[in-house]
């Protein structure tokens, strides 16, 4: 996997469009004042999600999983002049910094913050969306995915990140190891669900990229 190959990480780094100074700030303030900062998405899968935003163009974009912004700032520049990215996060110790960044991204009229389980508030907001990242807790993978098969439109795209989980997913879990399980339960529904074409795709920590298929 190319996580493990510094060098390669280097190169990549290297001929891939700087990231944005409010960005990099972000990153460093997540690295500096957060548990787990290696949460943030970060420069290369920013990059990647703000590419795949502005290839699909979407006008409703659900995140599950907020963290500190910065994947939600990326996802955002390629909404559609009159769309909008709800995000959640169940950490309302986090809110704060994700507020102050995205504020200052200027994005503020595009993305609408929510605290709290998506997987109880996102079916109350009345939408379908184009796009749905799933970034929440792991132990909950299948159910965000129940959920965004719901909320999503007939020919949106679904996105879930850290399938590969370390590459425990190759390994046995342990009994008492409810993450590792949940992630291989979710890969599997959706490696058997008919209604979708997916490719895992292995930078950091893997992600997975779901499209729902044409409804003949």
């Amino acid at each position: 996997m190319l996580q493990k190959n510094t060098a390669i990480e280097r190169y990549i780094e290297q001929h891939t469009t700087q990231e944005d100074h409010l960005l990099a700030e972000l990153n460093r303030q997540t690295h500096l004042h957060v548990l787990q900062p290696r949460m943030v998405s970060g420069h290369i899968q920013g990059k990647i999600l703000e590419m795949i935003s502005y290839m699909i163009k979407p006008k409703f974009i659900l995140e599950i999983g907020t963290f500190t912004g910065y994947s939600a700032i990326c996802l955002a520049k390629g909404l559609t002049d009159d769309g909008c990215l709800h995000t959640f996060e169940i950490n309302d110790e986090l809110e704060e910094l994700a507020s102050d960044f995205i504020e200052r991204s200027g994005y503020t009229n595009k993305i609408v913050q929510h605290v709290g389980s998506a997987l109880k508030l996102a079916p109350n907001l009345n939408l379908k969306f184009d796009l749905i990242f799933i970034d929440g807790d792991k132990r909950e993978y299948p159910e965000y995915y129940k959920m965004a098969k719901e909320l999503i439109t007939d020919e949106g795209f679904i996105l879930a990140d850290n399938v590969l989980w370390d590459g425990k997913v190759i390994e046995t879990p342990t009994p008492t190891d409810l993450y590792t399980q949940q992630i291989l339960k979710f890969n599997q529904m959706v490696q058997d669900d008919p209604d979708v074409e997916n490719v895992i795709v292995p930078f950091r920590d893997g992600m997975t990229f779901i499209k729902m298929k044409r409804k003949k």
